[in-house]
């Protein structure tokens, strides 16, 4: 029996803001994005709050970075800090 090579998609990412570094490896970060209102036309800004882990605690608030889709690692952590955007 032959085995079958596992193949794993892409993995969803995001980009934003931190804005919480209180928690030890662990940061929140606030990612936005603008939608157009659909009965009115109104282009409007939606912010989420997502628990992203920081293995080194690193991170500051204020700093931009990516963030990539993971494996439950807590409760509320499915995200992983993967670098620093420039």
């Amino acid at each position: 029996m032959e085995a079958e090579s596992e193949v794993r998609g892409s993995r969803k990412t995001k980009k934003g803001t931190v804005i919480s570094n209180k928690m030890d490896k662990t940061v929140v970060v606030k990612v936005q994005r603008t939608m157009r209102h659909p009965q009115y036309g109104k282009i409007i800004t939606q912010n989420t709050k997502f628990y992203a882990h920081n293995e080194d605690n690193s991170l500051k608030i204020g700093d931009v970075v990516e963030i990539v889709e993971t494996r439950p690692l807590s409760k509320l952590k499915r995200w992983r800090v993967v670098a620093p955007s420039s």
